[in-house]
């Protein structure tokens, strides 16, 4: 076969380097090529490639399972030997795409892939994620958000410009892999011009429901690797304060000197940044054998920052990295040797019953567990601390990760759906089929939005909106903001909702407090995330400016990328802009209109004059964030009676953020809003 033929005479050995010539670009291979060739031969996956790619060639339904424990390589190998198929088939129909669960990943797999195969970062192998497409006319293999694919396939009616599509990272059940999987499953690909393939990567755990789901696809088994895993060690009580324990065992580690890198597990961004700064500061002070560790964080947050993971370093250093559910799978860290595991996550869980989102913190699924464990693998194994009783796991952690298909806002997803022109989304193939009552409100916001016309298709709107990569609400009031002529305002403030949060944390001491004070803006919220990004904008970017307000410089970063996305796509589909006239008085009314066009859904009044609000939505009383501006004016100062919020959470306490005043007159709110207000 032409696939396997060509696999052969890719993988040259050393002896041959004189002769080799990297098939995809037609150079000489480098001795670095042949560096990390050896250590490729070296991973459990590698003894599968023969046959993976005779399943690849054969398979009736044009799908192939590849099931392994993490960390066996099949993230970096698998890709690369789709690339080789592709290339034995003269890339007929197109690249090879690779979906990632996290944008992150996506990078960080396209950095490691393309030094593997000796080509260049954006030619031949490239990535794309929010913000950046590192991608060119010559790329033949790409690695991708499973969310921008998905966009992507809801604007085509075909299967898109691929030949081979790797979904890795099954087993995370994001909501675009499982919705992708389904699209694809009712597409028939065996059907389709092109013979187009599909390669589904998972964790064991998941094998059995795939192949139930594929209707029983070839499947390749990774083999287990033959260094030993560690035996876990449980702890008898779950520690009152996880970060001074976490912090505290990687000390021990450092003082027994044990070798290898350690990854510790905590359920938050807001705990790893406190480990990380606890950490910082103990070895700074501790007299420690050898050199001091690296603490490194690692999460959505950390941008290419992660490339400092993969970095050797010179000094010999110790790597401490700090993580949470993002690397239960998607990271693979060869030089780890002992694990800290917390056993718990936080995530955002949405009720469609009263909108709102709450911070569940939960133990985590007994796969990703099992996958925290391995990474502390090896000859010899390494070390894993469970910071929690051996019960928890057995009697409260459920088999698998929960299916985020049934934990989020479903309103974009069926937007996509919709322009897929899929009539009922309850009628697509789901791995878990989500509550009725979920798609059923996800469709009522869609009417409400007029996003939907009299038969339930999607609206001349509702297209525009499925074309732009925010929440539904949002772009409508990004569009609605043309009308108002707010355009320049709208699209910094969807960039920077988009990117929160703005603040790292409360205030630390009385001079940032006041110069985050200087930054509030009186009309609320809104206005303040304005003010913060103009500011930001006017300080060049500057990271020690942010760190004196307590902002988030990446986040600022990331808004000012999506701005100017924005601001493109508004210019591509010809729609009109407007001049900056932020602060003026026509121009406060005119952003609050075009807001309450998106969110006259997320509205709420105050009921007796303290700041408790009721939700019009729903008979809920919420109270402002901590982080509001509205909290921090000095006292006399009444709450506003009428209030437009971005979002409500139910975690800790009933919680509205990002919070602006409204003038509730009924003439300039859209019809849908009117109704609401004059039932109340």
């Amino acid at each position: 076969m032409a696939s396997l033929r060509l696999a052969e005479e890719s993988s040259p050995s050393p002896g041959e380097s004189e002769l080799a010539v990297n098939p995809f670009d037609g150079l000489p291979f480098s001795s670095r090529y042949y560096e990390l060739l050896e250590q490729r031969r070296a991973l459990p996956i590698w003894a599968a490639r023969f046959i993976f790619l005779e399943h690849l060639e054969s398979s009736p339904s044009g799908v192939v399972l590849v099931s392994g424990d993490p960390g066996s390589g099949k993230s970096t190998q698998i890709p690369q030997w789709c690339a080789e198929f592709a290339l034995a088939r003269g890339f007929q129909k197109g690249q090879v795409t690779v979906t990632q669960p996290y944008p992150l990943a996506a990078l960080s797999l396209a950095l490691r892939v393309a030094d593997e195969m000796d080509l260049t970062l954006g030619h031949e192998v490239g990535y794309s994620i929010p913000q950046e497409d590192c991608t060119g006319p010559n790329t033949i293999l790409r690695f991708c958000w499973d969310r921008l694919l998905l966009q992507e396939l809801a604007s085509t009616r075909g299967t898109g410009t691929w030949s081979v599509l790797v979904l890795d990272e099954a087993q995370e059940r994001s909501v675009a892999s499982d919705s992708l999987q389904g699209l694809l499953r009712d597409a028939r690909l065996g059907n389709l011009p092109g013979d187009p393939r599909v390669v589904v990567v998972t964790d064991s755990a998941l094998e059995p429901k795939l192949q139930a789901f594929w209707d029983n696809p070839p499947i390749v088994h990774v083999p287990r690797e033959h260094g030993g895993s560690p035996t876990p060690i449980y702890k008898d009580k779950v520690p009152t304060n996880r970060v001074e324990a976490a912090c505290q065992a990687v000390l021990d580690l450092c003082w027994k000197e044990a070798p290898g890198d350690v990854l510790v597990y905590l359920p938050s961004e807001e705990e790893i940044s406190l480990c990380c700064e606890s950490l910082s500061k103990e070895v700074g002070t501790l007299a420690l054998p050898g050199a001091p560790p690296r603490v490194l964080p690692l999460h959505p947050g950390c941008g290419q920052a992660v490339q400092a993971i993969y970095e050797d370093t010179d000094t010999g250093a110790r790597k401490v990295v700090i993580t949470h559910w993002l690397a239960d799978f998607s990271f693979s860290l060869p030089s780890i040797r002992h694990v800290i595991d917390s056993g718990l996550e936080l995530r955002s869980v949405y009720s469609p019953r009263i909108r709102a989102e709450s911070q569940v913190l939960r133990p985590i699924s007994k796969c990703q567990a099992k996958a925290r464990q391995l990474r502390a693998r090896g000859c010899p194994p390494g070390s894993c601390l469970c910071l929690y009783p051996k019960s928890i796991l057995e009697l409260e952690a459920p088999p698998l990760p929960h299916p985020r298909v049934c934990e989020e806002n479903l309103s974009p997803l069926v937007l996509l759906l919709k322009r897929r022109q899929i009539a009922e989304p309850g009628q697509c193939h789901f791995l878990d089929r989500p509550a009725p009552e979920a798609l059923m409100q996800a469709l009522e916001d869609l009417d409400y939005l007029a996003a939907l016309d009299d038969n339930g298709n999607l609206s001349d709107l509702g297209v525009i909106l499925s074309e732009i990569p925010l929440p539904p609400e949002l772009a409508k009031a990004l569009l609605a903001s043309c009308e108002f002529d707010c355009v320049d305002e709208m699209l910094t403030l969807a960039a920077m909702l988009t990117a929160s949060p703005g603040f790292t944390q409360p205030p630390l001491c009385a001079e940032e407090a006041a110069l985050r004070r200087a930054l509030e803006h009186a009309d609320g919220d809104h206005s303040s995330l304005i003010q913060v990004y103009e500011a930001f904008i006017q300080s060049g970017a500057d990271e020690s400016w942010c760190r004196a307000r307590g902002l988030n410089w990446a986040a600022l970063c990331y808004a000012r990328k999506l701005r100017g996305e924005l601001l493109e796509l508004m210019r591509r589909i010809e729609l009109p802009l407007s001049q900056p006239a932020f602060g003026s008085e026509q121009n406060r009314r005119n952003l609050q209109k075009a807001l309450v066009s998106g969110y006259f859904l997320k509205v709420a009044r105050d009921t007796d004059g303290t700041g408790n609000y009721l939700l019009l939505t729903h008979k809920h009383v919420a109270q402002l964030s901590s982080y509001c501006c509205y909290r921090n004016r000095r006292a006399p100062a009444k709450p506003p009676s009428w209030v437009l919020y971005h979002s409500f959470s139910i975690s800790k306490d009933n919680c509205l953020s990002i919070v602006s005043e409204i003038q509730p007159q009924i003439s300039e709110m859209p019809a849908s809003c009117s109704d609401h207000l004059l039932k109340e």
